[in-house]
Protein backbone atom coordinates (compact mmCIF):
# COMPACT_ATOMS: atom_id res chain seq x y z
CA UNK A 1 0.00 0.00 0.00
CA UNK A 2 1.28 3.18 -0.72
CA UNK A 3 1.79 5.70 1.90
CA UNK A 4 3.59 8.56 0.70
CA UNK A 5 7.42 9.60 0.58
CA UNK A 6 9.33 8.83 3.64
CA UNK A 7 9.72 11.75 5.95
CA UNK A 8 12.43 12.55 8.24
CA UNK A 9 11.41 12.61 11.35
CA UNK A 10 10.90 16.27 13.17
CA UNK A 11 12.69 17.75 15.69
CA UNK A 12 10.53 18.96 18.79
CA UNK A 13 12.04 20.40 22.17
CA UNK A 14 11.53 18.04 25.32
CA UNK A 15 9.49 21.28 26.53
CA UNK A 16 7.83 21.90 23.20
CA UNK A 17 6.56 17.87 23.33
CA UNK A 18 5.10 18.50 26.77
CA UNK A 19 3.15 21.64 26.07
CA UNK A 20 1.86 19.86 22.53
CA UNK A 21 1.06 16.39 24.86
CA UNK A 22 -1.05 18.56 26.93
CA UNK A 23 -2.97 20.39 23.91
CA UNK A 24 -3.81 17.12 22.22
CA UNK A 25 -5.12 15.81 25.33
CA UNK A 26 -6.77 18.38 27.61
CA UNK A 27 -10.83 18.25 27.05
CA UNK A 28 -10.98 22.28 26.61
CA UNK A 29 -8.30 22.76 24.03
CA UNK A 30 -10.21 23.87 20.47
CA UNK A 31 -9.81 20.84 17.94
CA UNK A 32 -8.06 22.99 15.83
CA UNK A 33 -4.96 23.19 18.10
CA UNK A 34 -5.60 19.48 19.06
CA UNK A 35 -5.28 18.28 15.73
CA UNK A 36 -2.12 20.35 14.96
CA UNK A 37 -0.60 19.36 17.90
CA UNK A 38 -1.15 15.57 17.13
CA UNK A 39 0.60 16.23 13.63
CA UNK A 40 3.44 17.67 15.40
CA UNK A 41 4.11 14.97 17.42
CA UNK A 42 2.99 12.02 15.15
CA UNK A 43 5.77 13.84 12.37
CA UNK A 44 8.06 13.45 15.65
CA UNK A 45 8.00 9.76 15.36
CA UNK A 46 9.00 9.66 11.81
CA UNK A 47 5.65 8.60 10.34
CA UNK A 48 4.75 10.05 6.99
CA UNK A 49 1.78 12.75 6.09
CA UNK A 50 -0.16 9.80 4.14
CA UNK A 51 -0.03 8.01 7.65
CA UNK A 52 -0.77 10.76 9.80
CA UNK A 53 -3.86 12.20 7.88
CA UNK A 54 -5.57 8.66 7.47
CA UNK A 55 -4.95 8.34 11.57
CA UNK A 56 -6.21 11.81 12.06
CA UNK A 57 -9.39 11.82 9.46
CA UNK A 58 -7.16 15.02 7.44
CA UNK A 59 -6.02 15.45 4.38
CA UNK A 60 -2.11 15.41 3.53
CA UNK A 61 -1.85 18.91 2.42
CA UNK A 62 -3.14 19.79 5.83
CA UNK A 63 -0.75 17.87 7.40
CA UNK A 64 2.22 19.20 5.29
CA UNK A 65 1.23 22.58 6.33
CA UNK A 66 1.65 22.39 9.76
CA UNK A 67 4.43 20.20 9.81
CA UNK A 68 6.02 23.08 8.03
CA UNK A 69 4.56 25.57 9.69
CA UNK A 70 6.49 23.92 12.90
CA UNK A 71 9.82 23.44 11.44
CA UNK A 72 10.05 27.05 10.51
CA UNK A 73 8.59 28.71 13.22
CA UNK A 74 8.08 26.47 16.20
CA UNK A 75 5.01 26.68 18.59
CA UNK A 76 4.37 30.33 17.26
CA UNK A 77 3.87 28.30 13.77
CA UNK A 78 0.76 26.76 15.41
CA UNK A 79 -1.01 29.80 16.00
CA UNK A 80 -3.72 30.94 13.08
CA UNK A 81 -2.76 33.70 10.94
CA UNK A 82 -4.06 36.84 11.25
CA UNK A 83 -7.46 37.38 9.60
CA UNK A 84 -7.64 39.74 6.67
CA UNK A 85 -9.70 42.79 6.54
CA UNK A 86 -10.46 46.39 7.59
CA UNK A 87 -7.31 47.42 9.46
CA UNK A 88 -8.38 49.46 12.63
CA UNK A 89 -9.24 52.95 12.53
CA UNK A 90 -9.09 53.91 16.21
CA UNK A 91 -5.74 54.15 17.76
CA UNK A 92 -4.81 52.86 21.26
CA UNK A 93 -4.19 56.51 22.06
CA UNK A 94 -7.52 57.25 21.39
CA UNK A 95 -9.03 54.50 23.44
CA UNK A 96 -6.88 55.87 26.13
CA UNK A 97 -7.67 59.61 25.67
CA UNK A 98 -11.44 58.51 25.92
CA UNK A 99 -11.04 56.75 29.11
CA UNK A 100 -9.06 59.07 30.84
CA UNK A 101 -11.68 61.88 29.92
CA UNK A 102 -14.07 59.51 31.16
CA UNK A 103 -12.60 59.29 34.39
CA UNK A 104 -11.03 62.24 35.05
CA UNK A 105 -13.33 65.13 33.85
CA UNK A 106 -16.37 66.20 33.12
CA UNK A 107 -18.16 68.17 30.19
CA UNK A 108 -19.09 71.93 30.41
CA UNK A 109 -22.56 72.52 32.27
CA UNK A 110 -22.84 68.98 32.96
CA UNK A 111 -22.40 66.27 35.60
CA UNK A 112 -21.27 63.46 33.57
CA UNK A 113 -20.13 62.63 30.21
CA UNK A 114 -22.48 61.10 27.13
CA UNK A 115 -21.47 58.72 24.55
CA UNK A 116 -22.51 62.21 22.06
CA UNK A 117 -20.55 64.79 24.41
CA UNK A 118 -17.86 62.97 24.66
CA UNK A 119 -18.06 61.55 21.01
CA UNK A 120 -17.67 65.13 19.88
CA UNK A 121 -15.23 66.23 22.73
CA UNK A 122 -12.41 63.34 21.47
CA UNK A 123 -13.18 63.35 17.61
CA UNK A 124 -15.22 59.75 17.56
CA UNK A 125 -18.12 58.75 16.40
CA UNK A 126 -20.83 57.74 19.16
CA UNK A 127 -20.99 54.47 18.23
CA UNK A 128 -17.12 53.57 19.25
CA UNK A 129 -17.72 55.80 22.81
CA UNK A 130 -20.25 52.90 23.28
CA UNK A 131 -18.06 50.25 22.36
CA UNK A 132 -15.13 51.53 24.82
CA UNK A 133 -17.41 52.45 27.48
CA UNK A 134 -18.93 48.35 27.03
CA UNK A 135 -14.83 47.25 27.10
CA UNK A 136 -14.27 49.25 30.06
CA UNK A 137 -17.28 48.78 32.26
CA UNK A 138 -17.62 52.43 32.05
CA UNK A 139 -21.07 53.68 33.04
CA UNK A 140 -21.07 57.46 33.80
CA UNK A 141 -24.69 57.98 33.68
CA UNK A 142 -25.19 55.55 37.32
CA UNK A 143 -24.54 56.97 40.63
CA UNK A 144 -25.12 55.19 43.46
CA UNK A 145 -25.29 56.58 47.24
CA UNK A 146 -23.35 55.48 50.47
CA UNK A 147 -23.50 56.35 54.05
CA UNK A 148 -20.72 55.76 56.27
CA UNK A 149 -21.32 54.96 59.95
CA UNK A 150 -19.22 57.44 62.43
CA UNK A 151 -19.99 55.19 65.13
CA UNK A 152 -16.92 54.27 67.49
CA UNK A 153 -17.61 50.99 68.42
CA UNK A 154 -18.09 50.12 64.46
CA UNK A 155 -15.80 46.88 64.09
CA UNK A 156 -16.83 45.87 67.58
CA UNK A 157 -20.46 45.64 65.94
CA UNK A 158 -20.16 44.42 63.14
CA UNK A 159 -17.94 41.60 64.10
CA UNK A 160 -20.58 40.68 66.64
CA UNK A 161 -23.27 41.04 64.16
CA UNK A 162 -22.21 39.06 61.98
CA UNK A 163 -20.67 36.30 64.05
CA UNK A 164 -24.44 35.58 64.90
CA UNK A 165 -25.03 35.15 61.42
CA UNK A 166 -21.98 32.94 60.28
CA UNK A 167 -21.91 30.70 63.50
CA UNK A 168 -25.14 31.51 65.64
CA UNK A 169 -24.96 29.75 69.22
CA UNK A 170 -26.39 26.03 69.67
CA UNK A 171 -30.18 25.98 70.95
CA UNK A 172 -30.02 29.64 70.41
CA UNK A 173 -32.78 31.69 68.40
CA UNK A 174 -31.62 34.74 65.95
CA UNK A 175 -34.01 37.66 65.41
CA UNK A 176 -33.41 40.84 63.15
CA UNK A 177 -36.11 43.32 64.77
CA UNK A 178 -37.26 46.16 63.22
CA UNK A 179 -39.81 48.48 62.14
CA UNK A 180 -40.92 49.83 58.26
CA UNK A 181 -43.09 52.83 59.67
CA UNK A 182 -45.33 55.63 58.02
CA UNK A 183 -46.20 52.78 55.35
CA UNK A 184 -48.86 54.60 53.43
CA UNK A 185 -52.28 53.60 51.88
CA UNK A 186 -52.35 55.24 48.45
CA UNK A 187 -54.78 54.86 45.93
CA UNK A 188 -54.28 55.92 42.42
CA UNK A 189 -56.92 58.19 40.78
CA UNK A 190 -57.84 55.89 38.25
CA UNK A 191 -58.19 52.21 37.98
CA UNK A 192 -54.77 50.40 36.94
CA UNK A 193 -54.60 49.10 33.80
CA UNK A 194 -53.65 46.09 33.52
CA UNK A 195 -50.58 44.42 31.10
CA UNK A 196 -51.37 43.70 27.97
CA UNK A 197 -49.13 42.13 25.08
CA UNK A 198 -46.98 44.90 23.58
CA UNK A 199 -48.32 47.48 26.89
CA UNK A 200 -46.82 47.41 30.77
CA UNK A 201 -49.03 48.22 33.21
CA UNK A 202 -50.24 52.12 33.42
CA UNK A 203 -51.34 53.97 36.58
CA UNK A 204 -51.86 57.24 36.71
CA UNK A 205 -48.72 59.21 38.88
CA UNK A 206 -51.10 60.74 41.59
CA UNK A 207 -52.91 59.57 43.87
CA UNK A 208 -54.93 59.56 47.20
CA UNK A 209 -53.51 59.11 50.77
CA UNK A 210 -55.96 57.10 53.13
CA UNK A 211 -53.63 56.96 56.00
CA UNK A 212 -50.63 55.22 57.33
CA UNK A 213 -49.58 51.72 59.38
CA UNK A 214 -46.07 50.99 60.79
CA UNK A 215 -45.07 47.39 59.95
CA UNK A 216 -43.23 45.72 63.06
CA UNK A 217 -40.97 42.52 62.15
CA UNK A 218 -39.09 39.88 63.84
CA UNK A 219 -37.26 37.81 61.23
CA UNK A 220 -36.01 34.25 62.12
CA UNK A 221 -32.66 34.03 60.25
CA UNK A 222 -32.63 30.37 60.72
CA UNK A 223 -36.20 29.27 58.96
CA UNK A 224 -37.13 32.62 57.23
CA UNK A 225 -40.58 32.88 59.00
CA UNK A 226 -41.08 36.48 60.17
CA UNK A 227 -43.52 37.53 63.22
CA UNK A 228 -45.30 40.85 61.89
CA UNK A 229 -47.87 42.93 63.82
CA UNK A 230 -48.89 46.86 62.07
CA UNK A 231 -49.66 49.19 64.29
CA UNK A 232 -51.19 53.11 63.60
CA UNK A 233 -48.19 54.45 65.69
CA UNK A 234 -44.97 54.41 66.15
CA UNK A 235 -43.72 54.42 69.78
CA UNK A 236 -41.76 52.68 72.55
CA UNK A 237 -45.88 51.45 73.59
CA UNK A 238 -46.09 49.63 70.03
CA UNK A 239 -42.76 48.65 70.57
CA UNK A 240 -43.28 47.14 73.84
CA UNK A 241 -46.72 45.13 72.22
CA UNK A 242 -45.23 43.71 69.62
CA UNK A 243 -42.61 42.12 72.17
CA UNK A 244 -45.41 40.76 73.82
CA UNK A 245 -46.52 39.41 70.97
CA UNK A 246 -42.88 37.91 70.18
CA UNK A 247 -42.77 36.43 73.19
CA UNK A 248 -46.10 34.69 73.00
CA UNK A 249 -45.27 33.25 69.77
CA UNK A 250 -41.96 32.07 70.94
CA UNK A 251 -41.53 28.47 72.56
CA UNK A 252 -41.30 28.93 76.53
CA UNK A 253 -38.76 26.51 76.75
CA UNK A 254 -36.24 28.01 74.15
CA UNK A 255 -32.91 29.00 74.90
CA UNK A 256 -31.53 32.17 74.24
CA UNK A 257 -33.09 34.58 72.16
CA UNK A 258 -30.60 37.34 70.32
CA UNK A 259 -31.99 40.12 68.54
CA UNK A 260 -30.28 42.02 66.38
CA UNK A 261 -31.89 45.87 66.60
CA UNK A 262 -30.52 49.66 65.39
CA UNK A 263 -30.57 52.58 67.69
CA UNK A 264 -33.72 53.92 67.02
CA UNK A 265 -34.97 55.65 70.71
CA UNK A 266 -37.78 53.48 71.12
CA UNK A 267 -35.64 50.46 71.71
CA UNK A 268 -34.15 52.01 74.56
CA UNK A 269 -36.47 53.62 76.78
CA UNK A 270 -36.80 53.03 80.05
CA UNK A 271 -39.96 50.94 80.05
CA UNK A 272 -38.32 48.47 76.83
CA UNK A 273 -35.46 48.64 79.04
CA UNK A 274 -37.03 47.30 82.12
CA UNK A 275 -38.75 44.95 79.90
CA UNK A 276 -35.92 43.26 78.56
CA UNK A 277 -34.38 42.98 82.39
CA UNK A 278 -37.61 41.14 83.13
CA UNK A 279 -36.97 38.81 80.52
CA UNK A 280 -33.49 37.90 80.67
CA UNK A 281 -33.28 35.40 77.84
CA UNK A 282 -33.42 37.83 75.74
CA UNK A 283 -30.06 39.28 74.66
CA UNK A 284 -29.70 42.57 72.57
CA UNK A 285 -27.29 43.36 69.43
CA UNK A 286 -27.48 46.74 68.46
CA UNK A 287 -26.12 47.46 64.85
CA UNK A 288 -23.60 50.64 63.89
CA UNK A 289 -25.13 53.98 64.26
CA UNK A 290 -26.18 54.06 60.21
CA UNK A 291 -25.75 50.91 59.81
CA UNK A 292 -29.07 49.35 59.72
CA UNK A 293 -27.66 47.28 56.22
CA UNK A 294 -25.98 44.68 58.63
CA UNK A 295 -29.77 43.65 59.84
CA UNK A 296 -31.65 41.11 57.81
CA UNK A 297 -34.75 42.19 58.43
CA UNK A 298 -33.92 45.36 56.36
CA UNK A 299 -33.79 42.76 53.12
CA UNK A 300 -37.13 41.44 53.95
CA UNK A 301 -38.69 44.89 53.85
CA UNK A 302 -37.07 45.51 50.71
CA UNK A 303 -38.72 42.35 49.41
CA UNK A 304 -42.72 43.12 50.74
CA UNK A 305 -42.30 46.52 49.23
CA UNK A 306 -41.22 45.87 45.82
CA UNK A 307 -43.61 42.77 45.75
CA UNK A 308 -46.93 44.27 47.53
CA UNK A 309 -46.77 47.62 48.43
CA UNK A 310 -45.10 49.76 45.86
CA UNK A 311 -47.31 48.68 42.94
CA UNK A 312 -50.66 48.16 44.95
CA UNK A 313 -53.74 50.49 45.44
CA UNK A 314 -55.54 50.74 48.46
CA UNK A 315 -58.22 52.60 49.34
CA UNK A 316 -57.98 52.22 53.43
CA UNK A 317 -55.70 51.70 55.90
CA UNK A 318 -57.36 48.33 56.88
CA UNK A 319 -56.66 47.33 53.42
CA UNK A 320 -53.19 48.15 53.53
CA UNK A 321 -53.02 46.14 56.44
CA UNK A 322 -54.65 42.96 55.06
CA UNK A 323 -52.24 42.75 52.09
CA UNK A 324 -49.18 42.99 54.63
CA UNK A 325 -51.09 40.76 56.39
CA UNK A 326 -51.51 38.43 53.38
CA UNK A 327 -47.64 38.55 52.70
CA UNK A 328 -46.71 37.70 55.93
CA UNK A 329 -49.39 34.65 55.84
CA UNK A 330 -47.45 33.27 52.23
CA UNK A 331 -44.05 34.14 53.54
CA UNK A 332 -44.76 32.27 56.27
CA UNK A 333 -45.84 28.75 54.61
CA UNK A 334 -42.96 29.28 52.23
CA UNK A 335 -40.23 30.61 54.56
CA UNK A 336 -37.13 31.14 52.28
CA UNK A 337 -33.73 32.30 54.88
CA UNK A 338 -31.30 34.94 53.90
CA UNK A 339 -27.67 33.04 52.71
CA UNK A 340 -25.75 35.50 54.44
CA UNK A 341 -21.81 34.96 53.13
CA UNK A 342 -19.83 37.44 53.59
CA UNK A 343 -17.60 37.66 57.12
CA UNK A 344 -16.79 40.79 59.01
CA UNK A 345 -13.16 40.96 57.17
CA UNK A 346 -14.56 40.91 53.93
CA UNK A 347 -16.72 43.66 55.31
CA UNK A 348 -14.61 45.64 56.90
CA UNK A 349 -11.96 45.76 54.44
CA UNK A 350 -14.38 46.79 51.69
CA UNK A 351 -15.28 49.60 54.49
CA UNK A 352 -11.83 50.54 54.87
CA UNK A 353 -10.76 50.81 50.99
CA UNK A 354 -14.38 53.30 50.64
CA UNK A 355 -12.75 55.46 53.78
CA UNK A 356 -9.40 55.40 51.73
CA UNK A 357 -11.36 56.04 48.24
CA UNK A 358 -12.25 59.09 50.15
CA UNK A 359 -9.97 60.73 51.94
CA UNK A 360 -7.42 60.46 48.59
CA UNK A 361 -10.20 61.93 46.42
CA UNK A 362 -9.01 65.60 46.63
CA UNK A 363 -12.47 67.04 47.89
Amino acid sequence: MKTGRPKQPLIVEPADREKLTLLARRPKTAQRVAVRSKIVLRAAEGLSNQEIARRLGVTGSTVGKWRKRYRLHGMKGLADDSRSGTPRSITDAQVEEAVTRTLESMPAAATQWSTRTLAKDVGLSQSAVVRIWRSFGLQPHRSETFKLSTDPWLVEKVRDIVGLYLNPPEHAIVLCVDEKSQVQALDRTQPILPLRPGLPEQRTNDYERHGTTSLFAALDIATGKVIGKCHRRHRHQEFLQFMRTVDAALPPDAGEIHLVLDNYGTHKTPSVVQWFARHPRYQLHFTPTSGSWVNQVERWFAGITEKRIRRGSFTSVSSLEKAIQDYLNHNNQHPKPFVWTADAELILGKIQRLCERISNSGH
